[in-house]
C-alpha cells in the first residue's frame, strides 16, 4: 500500500512528531513525504529531512493531497495547531477547496504528541484505514467540524461598497496578525475580523492596526490591491517553538547548501532583493550569492532561512521589530545596518532604484564594491553596523 504524507507547518518538525509518525506509517505501507505551505521548509533542514521530506516544490496543502491523490491509496495530513479546534477547523479548510474531496481515503493526524492528539477522517472513504491508525498511533477518532468560510461579503451602509470580512481562528491577545507574511496590526482580543474595501485593509475589528505594515502591504505610493480572501492570513509567530535539533545540526543544514563560510571577495554573483514575503525567501533566493533585505522582520525571517542555505545578507533594518520568529540565525559574512527610525524603506528603494535599476535582483562583477555603494547610500541614517 502507498501512503502519502502532507506535513504542514514547522511545529510537527520541529517536535520530532513528523519522524515518528512516518516511522509508524512505514509498518503498514510505503510512505512518501512532502512539505505543504512554506514556513516548514527551515524545520526541513534543521531537522536533517530535506532527503525523507520533500521541499523542492512550493504547494499549498490542498494541492499536494490533490497531487497525491493520483499516486496513493491512502493520504494523511499531518498538523499541529495552536489549539486542538484550530487544528480541526484548518483540516476543514483544506477539504474544502478540493476538487474532489472523496477520490481517495484522506485522514488528518492532528497533534499527535499533545494531550489533545486525534485522528479525523476527512471524507467517508477514510473509514476503511481510521480504525487501524487509531490503533498504530493511540489515538482517539474525533468526526470533523463542518466548514465555515471564514470570508464573508457586506455592504457597508455609508460607502455603499461591498466589504470583504476576513474572520481569525485561534487567535490570542497580543498576537501579531499578519497577511502575506506582513505584520499589518496587532489582537486586542480573541475574535478578529480585517476589513477590507476595494481590495484595501480598512479595519481590523477587535485590534489595532499597524499603518507601516499596511503601507508595505499596498506597496506604498502604488497602492496595490491584495486579495484578502485568497491572501495567506495568521496570528502569532512564522514559527511558534523553537527546533529541538542542536545547533550542531543547524551548522549542518548551512555547510550542507554553501561551499564558503563568506561573500566577501567572492567576485561576482547574484544579488536579490527581498523587502516582503520573506516566507518566500528560498524561492526569491534561487542563484544568489547575496540578498538584501529591507525591514526588521523581513531581516530577520528571510536571514534565518538564508543562513539554511548558505547566503549572506545585507540587512536594512531600523529597529522596528515586531518579533514574528523566535529563533534567528545569520549567516556569516553578514552585514545588518541599524538605521534612523522610517529609513529602511526609503533605503530599500534606493537600492533598488539606483543600484538594481529598478530590478528584484542582478548580477555584480565585484560583491565587495556592491556592498560598500549599500554602506554609502545609507551612510546619512545608520545608527550602527552589526557585523556577523
Amino acid at each position: 500500500m502507498k501512503i502519502s504524507l502532507v506535513i504542514h507547518g514547522p511545529e510537527v518538525i520541529d517536535s520530532g512528531e513528523a519522524e515518528i509518525v512516518m516511522e509508524k506509517l512505514s509498518c503498514i505501507g510505503e510512505v512518501e513525504a512532502q512539505l505543504g505551505g512554506t514556513m516548514g521548509k527551515t524545520a526541513v533542514l534543521d531537522a536533517g529531512l530535506e532527503n525523507v521530506i520533500d521541499i523542492s516544490r512550493h504547494l499549498k496543502p490542498s494541492a499536494c493531497i490533490e497531487s497525491f491523490f493520483e499516486t496513493s491509496d491512502l493520504v494523511c495530513l499531518l498538523n499541529r495547531g495552536k489549539t486542538p479546534e484550530t487544528g480541526m477547523i484548518f483540516g476543514a479548510k483544506v477539504t474544502s477547496r478540493l476538487k474532489d474531496p472523496e477520490k481517495k481515503p484522506l485522514i488528518q493526524i492532528e497533534s499527535p504528541g499533545c494531550t489533545g492528539g486525534k485522528l479525523i477522517p476527512l471524507n467517508k472513504k477514510a473509514g476503511s484505514y481510521i480504525e487501524k491508525l487509531s490503533e498504530i498511533f493511540g489515538l482517539p477518532v474525533e468526526s470533523p467540524l463542518p466548514f465555515q468560510d471564514s470570508v464573508c461579503l457586506e455592504n457597508c451602509p455609508k460607502t455603499g461598497k461591498t466589504r470583504v470580512i476576513r474572520e481569525l481562528s485561534g487567535v490570542f491577545p497580543g498576537e501579531n496578525i499578519l497577511v502575506n507574511g506582513l505584520v499589518i496590526g496587532k489582537a486586542l482580543s480573541s475574535e478578529i475580523r480585517i476589513v477590507s474595501e476595494s481590495g484595501f485593509i480598512t479595519a481590523i475589528e477587535g485590534g489595532e492596526i499597524k499603518e507601516h505594515g499596511l503601507e508595505k502591504l499596498h506597496n506604498y505610493e502604488n497602492r496595490d490591491p491584495v486579495d484578502l480572501a485568497g491572501a495567506w492570513v495568521k496570528s502569532g509567530e512564522i514559527r511558534r517553538g523553537n527546533s529541538l535539533f542542536s545547533d550542531a545540526r543547524k551548522e549542518n543544514a548551512s555547510a550542507r547548501k554553501s561551499g564558503s563560510i563568506s561573500w566577501a571577495g567572492a567576485g561576482t554573483g547574484k544579488v536579490v532583493l527581498i523587502d516582503h514575503a520573506a516566507e518566500n525567501s528560498y524561492e526569491l533566493a534561487s542563484g544568489a550569492e547575496l540578498a538584501v533585505t529591507i525591514g526588521d522582520d523581513t531581516t530577520a525571517i528571510a536571514g534565518d532561512i538564508l543562513y539554511r542555505l548558505g547566503i549572506p545578507i545585507i540587512g536594512i533594518t531600523d529597529g522596528d521589530c515586531d518579533n514574528v520568529t523566535c529563533e534567528t540565525k545569520i549567516f556569516p559574512g553578514s552585514v545588518v545596518l541599524r538605521l534612523i527610525e522610517g529609513s529602511d524603506d526609503i533605503v530599500g528603494k534606493r537600492v533598488k532604484q539606483e543600484l538594481l535599476k529598478g530590478q528584484n535582483s542582478a548580477v555584480f562583477e565585484d560583491l565587495l564594491a556592491f556592498k560598500e555603494d549599500v554602506l554609502k547610500l545609507a551612510e546619512l541614517s545608520i545608527e550602527a553596523v552589526f557585523e556577523y
